[in-house]
């Protein structure tokens, strides 16, 4: 038998002391998207959790819960709202759910393009007039940064190479005002669903046009029940990230300027790294043989929405129409 001193064991004992406090210093956060890995999601998460794991010295670490392990969209808004949830990051569009302007978000070709959108995201005022937004709208909820999954396109078993293409078609949509709006001027039925669901809706028919960013269609192998991409570029595919109400009001002043750090970093790195992903999608796409319609005329599309843009913009409320005019001002 080993004979161990008083001091022996006492030493023994006050390393466990520190070995404790130290771990009792870090925190594990909870942060959950409905995308799998290799996503803008994930890429917003990789971005967000290394910020914070270096601000706060590794005491403030963030686990990932992709692939809607914790609910589709709608429910993590909820989950976030109850302070169930810390962090999230959701789809515009979604937002309308619980702050029907963010469909301001999603109006048809409020943003010029790619370079147009990185730019929006990461300028401070637009993401200021979308977190008043959600502040003087939402509680329980707050804005902390912003991001995007690239512009979304139509993909379908046949081409879509101009607007009479999607007459009288059944589309699946995010369920907002203004897309309800748009796709019915352009002809179109809108079908609303959980994400989850556009995979087998394309596979039987419930629907016969999903549309998504390029990459979010590859990872998901929405190509397989559609299997031609018809590239609309008619709305952006946005997303904001969020922090609950009830880990915001816990946290220490510190602790509150590092993540909002963290989220500002989202905002001005992730969105040129989501248009990467989606260039490299799209290569993977056609080494696999997928048909890829580039050269859609989208002049039938823009005739319609354009002269709506302000419109349902107004409709939806001073916030919406004040982020509008904010990111149609970023030249």
């Amino acid at each position: 038998m080993t004979i161990i001193s008083r001091r022996g064991l006492a030493i023994v004992a006050g390393a466990l002391a520190l070995s404790f406090n130290a771990n009792a210093q870090e925190r594990h956060y909870r942060f959950a998207h409905d995308q799998q890995l290799n996503s803008g999601y994930s890429v917003a998460y990789d971005i967000f959790s290394a910020k914070l794991k270096e601000l706060s010295g590794g005491k403030m670490l963030v686990d990932q819960y992709p692939g809607a392990q914790l609910g589709q969209e709608p429910q993590l808004l909820q989950l976030v709202k109850s302070g169930d949830l810390d962090f999230a990051i959701v789809s515009s569009a979604n937002t309308a759910t619980i702050s029907p302007q963010a469909g301001v978000m999603s109006l048809h070709f409020l943003f010029r393009g790619e370079d147009h959108m990185v730019k929006a995201l990461a300028d401070p005022q637009v993401f200021e007039a979308i977190r008043d937004m959600i502040d003087q709208t939402v509680q329980g909820i707050h804005v902390i940064g912003l991001g995007t999954q690239g512009l979304r396109n139509m993909y379908s078993k046949r081409e879509i190479r101009k607007i009479e293409d999607i007459k009288g078609l059944k589309i699946r949509v995010q369920a907002t005002a203004t897309e309800d709006a748009t796709f019915a001027a352009y002809g179109a039925q809108t079908v609303h669903m959980p994400f989850g669901s556009v995979y087998t809706s394309l596979q039987t028919g419930v629907v016969d046009v999903g549309e998504n960013s390029v990459n979010v269609y590859l990872i998901n192998k929405h190509y397989e029940p559609a299997p031609v991409l018809s590239l609309t570029q008619h709305e952006a595919n946005n997303a904001i990230l969020w922090i609950s109400d009830k880990l915001w009001q816990s946290l220490n002043d510190d602790q509150k300027k590092w993540v909002l750090q963290a989220g500002r970093d989202v905002s001005t790195q992730e969105p040129k790294k989501a248009f990467d992903l989606e260039r490299s999608a799209a290569d993977k796409l056609k080494a696999i043989g997928i048909k890829i319609v580039p050269d859609v005329d989208k002049s039938g599309f823009s005739k319609i929405s354009d002269p709506m843009l302000d419109k349902l913009a107004k409709e939806l409320g001073p916030h919406a129409d004040k982020i509008k005019t904010l990111i149609k001002s970023i030249q």
